[in-house]
């Protein structure tokens, strides 16, 4: 039992899975307010999750030739010969199809939407460029950004301001996190023929000169939340902090580009991350704060042909 529960877990990448969902989960409790549902919030979690896994276990399906070829994934559950091709590939499609039945049911169609928009730029859009070019990484990126808009859509207003920020933020989080890593496996991803831009350019000053960029603009995003209306000082001040660090990191990257500053700055990603979200969540604003909800209504217009407000009864038509 308990190797199965690892074989699946690993097919999945249940870590991975896990993020996605307490990003989605953020989203959610930043937009509901006073509506808030635990049960609204359970069926967000687990209609995410099963997508979400359903989409990694279709990306290692279609990659399983490639991982064979790389120390850090040769012992994936397809590689390895744990798991048949075919056993991946229904897996991948029952998990996906019931997770994006769960969330059209039981939280709203556009989170549905989202969730299928993920699905589809992972497995159709990501995956398929990773031997191709390195612009792979911004594809990826999308499909990180969307959990949180989907936590925002499943509390039932739309796609306010505050689900645009959040997916800024974990767009422009992933491309320091997933380039360090880059650098430190730019071997690993050679063998495996994905071109990652530490593969494409070996020298090194474009991936730092990434890293600069988009940990530059993240500081600049991040904080915003709280001019906006969606945080308070408190928050403002931590997130300062945080991006602030990570982008000295980055800055360092470029300055050494050794294989220490890389896995520095990855860490460095990992921490921020949960710490961000952590005192975005603790220092929110209500859902009717005045700079919030203006935002939301100039994103989402009474001409609209469905108000996506919370209601006690979830979507109200008109």
């Amino acid at each position: 039992m308990r190797r199965s529960i690892h074989t699946w877990s690993e097919l999945t990448k249940s870590r991975l899975v896990t993020l996605v969902v307490v990003t989605a989960g953020v989203g959610y409790v930043l937009a509901s307010g006073d509506g808030f549902s635990w049960s609204r919030l359970a069926w967000t979690a687990l209609g995410t999750a099963l997508a979400a896994a359903g989409s990694m276990a279709l990306n290692e399906w279609m990659e399983a030739s490639r991982d064979a070829l790389m120390e850090r994934t040769c012992r994936r559950p397809l590689p390895a010969g744990v798991v048949t091709r075919v056993e991946a590939a229904v897996a991948g499609v029952v998990l996906v199809v019931a997770g994006l039945v769960t969330l059209w049911a039981l939280t709203t169609p556009l989170t549905a939407a989202l969730g299928l928009a993920v699905v589809l730029t992972y497995t159709l859009v990501y995956t398929p460029l990773k031997p191709r070019t390195s612009l792979c990484t911004l594809a990826g990126a999308v499909c990180g950004a969307l959990p949180p808009m989907m936590g925002w859509a499943a509390a039932g207003n739309g796609l306010g301001f505050g689900a645009w920020l959040l997916g800024g933020v974990l767009f422009l989080w992933q491309i320091p996190h997933f380039l360090a890593l880059a650098w430190l496996y730019r071997d690993d991803y050679r063998r495996g023929g994905f071109r990652m831009l530490p593969v494409v350019e070996p020298d090194g000053r474009s991936t730092a000169r990434m890293v600069t960029i988009y940990s530059a603009a993240l500081l600049v995003v991040a904080v915003s939340a709280t001019p906006t209306g969606l945080a308070g000082p408190a928050y403002a001040t931590g997130a300062a902090l945080l991006s602030a660090g990570l982008l000295a990191a980055g800055v360092h990257l470029g300055r050494t580009r050794s294989d220490a500053s890389a896995r520095r700055l990855f860490l460095s990603t990992l921490v921020y991350l949960p710490l961000l979200l952590g005192l975005l969540v603790a220092d929110r604003r209500p859902a009717d704060y005045p700079a919030v909800q203006t935002a939301w209504t100039s994103v989402t217009p009474s001409s609209a042909p469905y108000s996506l407000r919370p209601t006690s009864g979830g979507i109200a038509h008109r």
